[in-house]
């Protein structure tokens, strides 16, 4: 009955642990994944940004009509509805650069 009790204290344990780090590794493959060029996205991709909704999306496109493309990702922040907070939510998503892929 020990025996038993033990083994189910190691595996509660180690079941703990795994829960405890697997959101780091979300957050991993997120850094993974290609950033969204937002001088070239298209509606669609840019609403695949937390956050960004359809009226959000549609406002970054047109201020890169009216203004030109960001030079830098910061810049976003100047489309109404982007503000501080969601701008640290879609920095390291985001880039402004060729490095990504354009349409």
């Amino acid at each position: 009955m020990r025996r038993l009790i033990k083994k189910g204290l190691v595996l509660g344990i180690l079941m703990g642990l795994f829960l405890s780090y697997l959101p780091s590794l979300q957050a991993e493959s997120k850094a993974k994944q290609e950033k969204i060029n937002i001088n070239t996205a298209s509606l669609k991709e840019l609403q695949k940004l937390p956050k960004i909704g359809v009226k959000v999306a549609q406002r970054i496109i047109d201020y890169r009509k009216a203004h030109g493309n960001f030079k830098k990702t910061e810049e976003i922040m100047k489309v109404q509805g982007i503000g501080e907070k969601t701008f640290k939510q879609i920095k390291d998503l985001i880039t402004v650069g060729s490095s990504a892929k354009k349409k």
